[in-house]
């Protein structure tokens, strides 16, 4: 992915998206990797420094996540956040003890050395502590850089071997220079040079696809989101017609979605594609299914035979291309393994069955949405399809809680339609990350016409955000979501009630399944 690279070892921070954000927004790569990552593999020419995450564990405790040693004595600085610092305290001979009071939310933090680390931060700034442990005696040759009311040893340093410790959390946003203290870290003390954009990851891409591929063919499942269609313009610009897009009306896609993916991607990028009517077998799949993770396997499963029986007319296609992103694979993976909590199976990661045919190529999956929408335009894609608001693979049945029939689609799918019509005719569509309708399980009464209804309830959801990986729920005005509430109930047969999701992430995720 780039010639110099940052490893953020995971021990389970709920923060770990986050430093792994703030680095790249330096223009420096990263890749966030398990405690049991091989050392043999770290080149010193390669890996710019390392960084030990957080995580909710006592490094006294059984079971504790831990690391190689060795990574002390590589010659590449290290830096160790909260967790991160009280296990390199541990495993260099220091000790750590549970505190006195757990010191969780703002605290003042006291510089004593503004040099390297703590350049440009001032004397007194707020940080963000979350922990019960913390540091009581340094490894030898280390000395305090910064503390604070609760924790004298908030900060230490070794300059020599280039190992740095932070008992607060500088990668959130509720510690003022947390940005300048890991741009510190990056450029002062591991020489990154930030050379990693998005332009040369257009070109290094297409370089690596061209190799990976050879003279093979591509299938690609297209559905019109972002993901997968700044995948399919970047894997056609490396090899024109030999890639092969079908689009895929699984019986689960929002309103006219068909009609708009073939005016896009046949007409304007003139990208061979095909399209297969398999609503039937997909709906079929997940008769009586109302398990969230089996649906998201059903699908995967069914797309992967549906895949695999198109590309058979095909030639030699070699290869099943997706839009995965990293955040996917977090979610999915448990930060490839690591002790972070799984999420959820991700249709593009756990729905696959481990034998296929075809191999993998996955152009997107070390970034995040809004890396992804920063490719789309360097690859010139019009703002209409770069702009969408997210769409899950799995489509509307991860929307429908419950059992999924066509007839509940439908509902679902006008709903959702004018939902999205009205946030746009108000202004609102550009300001909010994801907005989508949830068509829940239980009917309530109503009265329409003097007459008493027991029809559909449905929930609207939207979120803002900047990557997907938190979420807080958007103000609508109240008057806006009246008047949406009115059309649904007035224009869509099935429904007569309507909430709004208030839910932030975390706790609850995006996608109510």
């Amino acid at each position: 992915m780039s010639k110099e690279k940052i490893l953020i070892i995971d021990f389970g921070s709920q923060y770990n998206q986050l430093i792994a954000r703030k680095v790249r927004e330096n223009n420096v790569f990263c890749e966030i990797v398990p405690p049991s990552v091989d050392i043999g593999t770290i080149r010193r020419d390669e890996i710019k420094g390392i960084i030990l995450s957080g995580g909710p564990a006592s490094v006294y405790a059984q079971n504790a996540p831990s690391c190689d040693s060795r990574i002390f004595s590589l010659g590449i600085p290290v830096l160790g956040i909260c967790y991160g610092m009280q296990l390199m305290t541990k495993i260099l001979g220091g000790s750590v003890a549970r505190a006195r009071s757990r010191e969780y939310g703002r605290a003042a933090l006291t510089v004593a050395d503004h040099r390297y680390l703590f350049r440009n931060v001032p004397r007194e700034s707020v940080t963000w502590m979350s922990h019960g442990d913390k540091v009581s005696r340094m490894p030898k040759g280390f000395k305090r850089i910064a503390s604070s009311k609760n924790t004298p040893i908030a900060s230490f340093a070794n300059h020599e071997k280039m190992l740095y410790g932070v008992q607060f959390h500088p990668e959130v946003a509720h510690t003022k220079f947390g940005k300048i203290i890991i741009k510190n870290f990056l450029v002062d003390i591991c020489l990154a040079k930030g050379d990693w954009t998005m332009k040369s990851f257009v070109r290094e891409s297409i370089e690596r696809i061209r190799k990976t591929v050879g003279p093979k063919k591509v299938v690609l499942g297209l559905s019109g989101g972002v993901d997968s269609s700044v995948a399919a313009v970047l894997i056609n610009k490396a090899i024109g017609h030999r890639l092969a897009c079908i689009f895929v009306d699984n019986g689960l896609l929002r309103k006219n979605e068909k009609r708009l993916v073939i005016e896009v991607f046949r007409k304007h990028f003139k990208i061979n594609m095909k399209c297969v009517d398999a609503s039937e077998e997909f709906l079929s799949a997940l008769k009586n299914v109302v398990d969230p993770e089996k649906k998201r396997k059903i699908i995967g499963k069914t797309f992967i035979r549906v895949f695999e029986r198109e590309s058979r007319s095909m030639g030699s296609v070699g290869f099943l291309a997706q839009g995965t992103l990293y955040p996917d694979l977090i979610e999915s993976r448990s930060a490839f393994g690591g002790p972070s909590a799984t999420i959820k199976t991700h249709h593009n990661v756990g729905g696959l069955p481990k034998k296929m045919r075809l191999k993998l190529i996955e152009p997107l999956k070390y970034l995040f949405k809004d890396e992804v929408r920063k490719v789309g335009k360097e690859l010139k894609m019009p703002s209409e399809i770069l702009g969408r608001h997210p769409f899950p693979g799995p489509g509307l049945a991860v929307r429908i809680i419950g059992e999924v029939t066509k007839e509940r689609c439908d509902i679902l799918r006008e709903v959702d339609d004018r939902f999205i019509e009205m946030i746009r005719n108000e202004g609102l569509y550009d300001k909010i990350w994801q907005a989508f309708a949830v068509l829940l399980p239980i009917k309530s009464v109503g009265v329409m016409g003097d007459e008493r209804t027991y029809e559909n309830v449905v929930a609207l959801r939207a979120v803002t955000s900047v990557d997907g990986m938190t979420a807080d729920w958007s103000r609508i005005p109240h008057e806006v979501l009246g008047k949406i509430s009115n059309r649904v109930i007035n224009e869509v047969k099935g429904v007569n009630r309507v909430a709004y999701d208030i839910s932030s992430k975390p706790p609850a995720t995006i996608e109510w399944e």
